[in-house]
């Protein structure tokens, strides 16, 4: 990112109003990432990826929450690994051009959570 986004903390409503970019080089270091997710509380990382749960009634709410952050992510071109089961999405995060955790997964993540209404 050209402007600076990169390196800086962003406020949850930074975030959800950012776009992705390519990023190159290193990801962020884990310190980074920790207060980045300050903004982002419901989300933890696991090894390279940010990562969140979420949980519905049923079949039919589930895949329309897929469908929904589909729509968004390929929008932002950066796509996360879905793990899609009858009530729950598990959503993960991470950049491969730096493998590991970058902005744009904070800011995608961001806007995953503007779908769920969180």
């Amino acid at each position: 990112m050209t402007d600076g986004t990169v390196n800086r903390i962003l406020t949850l409503d930074q975030l959800r109003t950012a776009h992705c970019t390519r990023v190159d080089g290193a990801p962020l270091g884990a310190a980074h990432v920790q207060e980045q997710l300050r903004a982002l509380p419901q989300w933890t990382t696991v090894r390279d990826t940010l990562q969140r749960s979420f949980r519905f009634a049923n079949y039919y709410e589930t895949l329309a929450f897929v469908n929904a952050i589909a729509w968004v992510v390929h929008r932002e071109d950066h796509h996360p690994e879905l793990r899609v089961g009858y009530d729950r999405v598990e959503v993960s995060f991470t950049t491969h051009s730096v493998k590991g955790i970058s902005i744009n997964d904070f800011i995608c993540a961001a806007k995953v959570d503007m779908v769920s209404g969180s």
